[in-house]
């Protein structure tokens, strides 16, 4: 990670450098990770209630507390049981995620909880009425998991970007982009990365609207890992406030509404047993590149190759593995052990490592270890494919056609006939996710994948056939913007098969920068009022208080949420901010019975370095950032 961002520095050597004033960063690392299953070994804990649904993780307890809807205890939380619970974790995990039954309405459980993992554990810990004050049990605990997951990735990637900074002499303060487009220090990051989640294509779709001028589009971000499509309306794009969904989990974090599909530059290409090529949705790094960074990788692959067993090969003969964390931070089988040790030396390819371990390549067992992002593979991707067919000339080329004559091989393909499959079914996979987003964008919510009436028609219009007797074409009313470095090999052909009008502006590759080097930072805070027989009752994110009058439950409210909410956005990297205030009042209206006051404070801001920018009147620098504060 540190040598890429290093390669970027050094690429934009210049004198402009020694003036930056503030370093903005957006990334899919957290988006990838859930999308692909990765993080670190989470140890969640349940209170007052059983799991609803599927975990993102494996290692949980659940112990007895919680609270009701009027944030009452359910049952006292029994300290010896926490603690309990507490020591199973102990050389198993990296992180704690606490979720408590109602913790919205009453915290109390959760910071007790917290208090005791602290004591007991040298490991970050992380509750659920931290990160969302939505209703919605299951979906809390899943974000408060996969918080945890990805504490450790998170902060990797900042240490990287720092370590970076420093060598080049660069005290610039580092601000993260949030999943909604807006900014937060890298301090706040670090506790909540859940919040980073399509933080890359929320800065994409801002970049896209700055370059292309668009007011009404669709706009397609197609990066690395996936591939991410949103809808703008008067030059904004829709927020999702109900939570997004990222690979299969619906969170509580607020974000853009992004539909985000596992197809990417860097998506896996494997030939399954029913000699079907599947794309994805695993990110690998592309052969060309592992090669670039270790030429011996070509040798191992021609070897692969040209070896007798290749037919009866079990898996992808084409992935080699790639030891990326010196420092394993979890206990090792005897395999795993045996299998770091020899890539401590330099990468291989799994027939190469296989040798080298005397053992059968099906029993390699290296999942778990990819899987928390130790060790990383390389194979076959779309980046191979368009560098292997000459559109794409850099990296090593020879890695790539290597890679691509192994798969041909082992879906008995010749290569030409290869390199023309893997081009057509990645343009489909992207004309299936444009469709499945408009779908979805227009409130239906089914999967046309799923249903076999849709696919006959779809059909007919991805694979057109002469003898066929029913013509097809679908027609888009809106434009789409089409941002990222990998569009210009497939975008075109995506735009010809389902008759889009396609923009793919000036600067497309770097979309992601311009658009997060110009966002504000905002935070919100939310408190809630309910009546409970002769008082009140204010819920807020970090306490549960009974006032006597509903005007004195009123002035609480807003005072503390208010400051609550300047405190947050300082922290956040404001300079100087505003408070706008919304209170809305719910009542039965038929009977005219008072339910509720949400009160919400939304603080918004500046960055510290466009602030005193502003405020000199250094109109010029603001300018070049591509700032829309302007």
């Amino acid at each position: 990670m540190t040598e890429g961002i290093t390669e970027c520095f050094q690429r934009l050597k210049c004198d402009a450098i020694k003036a930056v004033q503030m370093v903005a960063l957006s990334t899919t690392l957290a988006t990838n990770a859930v999308v692909e299953g990765r993080g670190g070994e989470v140890g969640l804990l349940l209170i007052g209630h059983q799991p609803i649904g599927e975990l993102p993780v494996k290692i949980y307890e659940v112990i007895g507390g919680g609270h009701d809807v009027g944030g009452h205890p359910q049952a006292e939380l029994d300290l010896t049981e926490v603690r309990n619970a507490i020591r199973s974790f102990y050389g198993k995990v990296e992180a704690v995620a606490i979720s408590g039954y109602f913790s919205i309405r009453n915290p109390e459980h959760e910071q007790r909880a917290r208090e005791l993992v602290k004591e007991m554990l040298d490991v970050p810990v992380i509750c659920g009425h931290e990160l969302s004050r939505s209703l919605g049990f299951h979906e809390r605990t899943v974000t408060a998991a996969l918080n945890a997951k990805l504490l450790p990735t998170i902060a990797s990637l900042i240490e990287s970007v720092k370590e970076v900074l420093n060598k080049e002499g660069l005290s610039a303060p580092l601000m993260i982009v949030k999943g909604d487009g807006t900014l937060m220090s890298e301090s706040l990051a670090r506790e909540k990365p859940i919040d980073t989640l399509l933080s890359g294509p929320a800065a994409s779709i801002f970049g896209a609207t700055f370059l292309a001028k668009a007011k009404d589009a669709f706009v397609l971000d197609m990066g690395g890992t996936t591939t991410d499509i949103a809808v703008l309306q008067n030059g904004v794009p829709k927020v999702n406030n109900e939570g997004a969904v990222v690979g299969g989990w619906a969170t509580r974090v607020r974000a853009a509404k992004i539909n985000t599909y596992g197809i990417g530059g860097d998506s896996y290409l494997q030939v399954n047993k029913d000699n079907e090529l599947l794309i994805g949705p695993q990110r690998v790094w592309p052969l060309a590149l592992a090669a670039s960074k270790y030429p011996h990788l070509v040798e191992e692959l021609d070897c692969q190759l040209n070896s007798t067993n290749l037919d009866s090969f079990f898996g992808q003969p084409s992935d080699c593995y790639i030891l990326v964390q010196q420092v394993v931070p979890v206990e090792l089988t005897e395999t795993e052990e045996k299998a770091v040790k020899i890539l401590q030396q330099r990468p291989h390819t799994l027939r190469f490592l296989a040798n080298e371990m005397q053992v059968d390549p099906f029993r390699i067992g290296l999942r778990r270890l990819v899987n928390i992002g130790i060790i990383e593979k390389a194979s076959v991707t779309p980046t191979d494919i368009v560098i292997a067919n000459g559109r794409y000339n850099q990296l090593n080329r020879e890695a790539s056609i290597l890679g691509v004559k192994i798969l041909a091989h082992k879906m008995k393909k010749n290569y030409q006939e290869f390199l023309e499959l893997a081009m057509d079914a990645i343009t489909n996979k992207i004309s299936m996710a444009i469709l499945n987003s408009v779908i979805g964008i227009e409130g239906n919510h089914f999967n046309i994948n799923e249903d076999a009436g849709a696919i006959y028609f779809i059909n007919k219009v991805l694979h057109p056939k002469d003898e066929d007797l029913l013509d097809c074409n679908f027609r888009l009313k809106l434009p789409l913007v089409a941002i990222g470095a990998p569009v210009q090999a497939y975008l075109p052909q995506v735009a010809h098969k389902l008759n889009l009008e396609l923009t793919i502006p000036a600067y497309a590759e770097i979309a992601n920068a311009i658009g997060a080097a110009s966002g504000n930072v905002v935070e919100v805070v939310e408190v809630l009022i309910k009546p409970e027989y002769d008082h009140f009752i204010v819920h807020t994110p970090w306490e549960r208080i009974k006032l006597t009058s509903y005007d004195e439950a009123v002035e609480f409210a807003l005072t503390e949420a208010s400051k609550k909410a300047a405190l947050q956005i300082e922290k956040a990297g404001a300079a100087s901010y505003g408070l706008v205030t919304n209170q809305e009042d719910i009542f039965f209206e038929e009977r005219d019975i008072f339910i509720e006051t949400r009160i919400s404070v939304t603080a918004i801001g500046k960055p510290k370095w466009l602030e005193e920018n502003l405020r000199k009147g250094d109109w010029h620098e603001c300018k070049k950032s591509g700032s829309n504060y302007l």
